[in-house]
């Protein structure tokens, strides 16, 4: 099994050459000069030796060992508090915190390169940090001042962590329904009882304390979604001195035994009356949770990407290194009994599928990292709206497709290692496992794909879309003549495509809401492929105007990757487009028995 590396010069590429991220950054007053390319250099360089170095060795033992629960207590595999302290020293778990809580302030679009390296290096240790710096997100944008003072600076140090607490024994998806209760104390505080499941870092010895943003209702609230309040409820008390008190009436009653991510701890929290503090509004909770969530969301699409470019990265090696049978033209090593498996066409076509998937996610979450440093730091409220705008679209895309796509990756990778990838010591049915689970939690790729087709597209008209789509209409003017053609002229077919879908859906949804849900997935699908031709594009530009000095084949390597995405990736959205225009009547001609 090859050991992961991070990808710093594809990072790069995408960075410097395809967005020109640093020019972005020095344009957006709100980042007050705190960022430019040669620290942004240093801070991957750095990032890649952590993850390299120090976090992807423990992610063999963490599947192994995993985990571990006795009388409310967990303990972490072996390696991942030395690792964790390591990594937290360096700043890293407040990498994109406001700096005047002790954050380092950097740009997302930097961010989402060293989730996506720590993801690839071990998904279960990167689980932690991804919702510490959730929960900051959300106590930043939408708690007091109090709060942010007291809780803030030591989460973002690493010192505290920080979890969700949203999904109940009956309610996952359906959070209206949820039963934890918060009752006022005459402090100003609130008691808060009730049981959450599937809560990730809930309990673990990484930290010194635990920080619990807990959704629950009062008991005069509104019913269903609009009656929920948010609440931050520590682990231990703090006191006024800012050092730690007693113990809080917050226990772990049992961590789940998984499919993967088995160094995670994923735990069934109880709270007994437990001393809770308000975040934002009364019965504003859910607004201010998804604060957490969309950040959420989009770093367990990053997941999805990490594992792919591991998976990939061992797939490679195996298949220079593997001889099995001779090429079809001829025998390409002579010498040896067979010619390494790299020669197959088969092997070949999972290889790049691989890689213009994982390269192809990789400058899209990059690119979606860009507008959420827009929609945060821009002064012009027309750029920052355009931001917010490709923010709400593209964040359900970027969720579920990277998390299909790198499953599909990851599969792809077991499958090249032949009978050797259903076997532990390779790691690859590790990868398939620990990635897994990236296409369910944080909102099932189903719902997203919903969100994406309901609430984004069909009930604003498709305002959102015409967004996107203009920018890449514009992309596709500025570039249709010479070298590009090949790669925009199909990107104008695919673009075309996607607008006539998404206009007849919105039609049809007039007459018959069942076609909202029927057209989802096979959408979201379209939508991903069509975007990731826009990716494409993109790089192939940047490719092409360096290509002349190309002293070691990565352009030339791009844009061969590029030819492959076009020709034999993007032609998908033809069947998935079908799928839509066949509309939900035959999802709906069996009664619930026939089933």
């Amino acid at each position: 099994m090859a050991e992961y590396q991070a990808p710093l010069r594809d990072i790069r590429f995408v960075l410097n050459e395809t967005f020109a991220a640093d020019q972005l950054w020095q344009s957006l007053p709100g980042l007050n000069g705190a960022i430019d390319a040669e620290t942004a250099d240093a801070m991957l360089e750095e990032a890649g030796k952590i993850t390299s170095q120090t976090i992807a060795p423990l992610n063999r033992n963490g599947d192994e060992e995993g985990a571990q629960w006795k009388d409310g207590v967990v303990t972490t595999p072996a390696g991942f508090k030395q690792a964790y302290t390591t990594y937290a020293e360096g700043g890293w778990v407040g990498l994109a915190g406001n700096p005047e809580y002790g954050g380092l302030g950097m740009p997302k679009a930097l961010g989402v390169q060293v989730e996506e390296m720590v993801y690839g290096a071990n998904s279960s240790f990167a689980l932690y940090i991804a919702l510490t710096a959730g929960s900051t997100l959300a106590l930043d944008a939408h708690g007091s001042e109090e709060l942010k003072q007291t809780y803030l600076p030591n989460m973002y140090a690493g010192t505290w962590a920080g979890t969700m607490c949203l999904t109940e024994p009956h309610a996952g998806t359906d959070l209206g329904i949820i039963r934890t209760k918060a009752v006022p104390q005459a402090d100003g505080s609130y008691a808060v009882t009730g049981t959450k499941i599937f809560i990730t870092g809930g309990e673990h010895d990484l930290t010194e304390n635990i920080i619990h943003l807990v959704l629950a209702k009062l008991p005069d609230a509104p019913a269903g979604p609009k009656g929920i309040s948010l609440f931050l409820v520590p682990k231990f008390l703090v006191n006024e001195d800012g050092s730690l008190g007693e113990r809080n009436a917050v226990s772990c009653g049992s961590i789940e035994h998984k499919m993967g991510i088995k160094g995670s701890a994923t735990c069934v929290m109880n709270f007994d009356d437990a001393k809770g503090y308000l975040i934002g509004e009364l019965n504003k909770g859910l607004n201010a949770m998804f604060t957490m969530m969309n950040y959420e969301r989009l770093s367990i699409g990053i997941q999805g990407i990490g594992c792919a470019e591991a998976s990939y990265q061992s797939a490679v090696a195996y298949a220079r290194d593997r001889i099995q049978s001779r090429a079809p033209t001829g025998a390409v090593q002579p010498d040896k009994a067979a010619d390494p498996i790299i020669v197959h066409p088969d092997v070949r076509r999972m290889l790049l599928t691989m890689k213009a998937m994982t390269e192809g996610s990789r400058a899209f979450s990059t690119y979606v990292g860009m507008q959420l440093d827009t929609s945060k730091f821009a002064e012009d409220e027309q750029i920052r709206k355009k931001g917010e705008d490709l923010v709400a679209l593209l964040t359900p895309v970027a969720k579920a497709f990277f998390t299909d796509v790198g499953f599909e990756s990851c599969v792809h990778g077991q499958q090249v290692f032949g009978g050797h990838g259903y076997i532990r010591e390779w790691g690859q049915e590790q990868l398939v496992r620990d990635v897994r689970i990236a296409q369910i939690y944080e909102g099932t790729n189903g719902i997203q794909a919903l969100d994406l087709m309901g609430r984004k597209t069909v009930a604003n008209g498709g305002a959102f879309f015409k967004v996107f789509a203009e920018e890449i209409q514009g992309f596709i003017a500025d570039n249709a003549e010479g070298a590009m053609a090949e790669f925009v002229q199909p990107l104008q077919a695919a673009l075309d495509n996607l607008r006539q879908l998404t206009d007849e859906v919105i039609e049809r949804s007039k007459a018959n809401p069942n076609e909202v849900g029927a057209a989802s997935v096979e959408y979201l699908h379209t939508f991903g492929y069509t975007a990731y031709a826009y990716m494409w594009a993109r790089m192939a530009k940047a490719a092409l105007a360096a290509v002349e000095n190309d002293s070691d084949g990565f352009y030339q390597a791009k844009l061969s990757t590029a030819r492959f995405y076009f020709k034999r990736l993007l032609p998908r959205i033809h069947s998935l487009s079908e799928a839509v225009r066949a509309g939900s009547e035959v999802l709906f001609e069996l009664e619930a028995t026939q089933f």
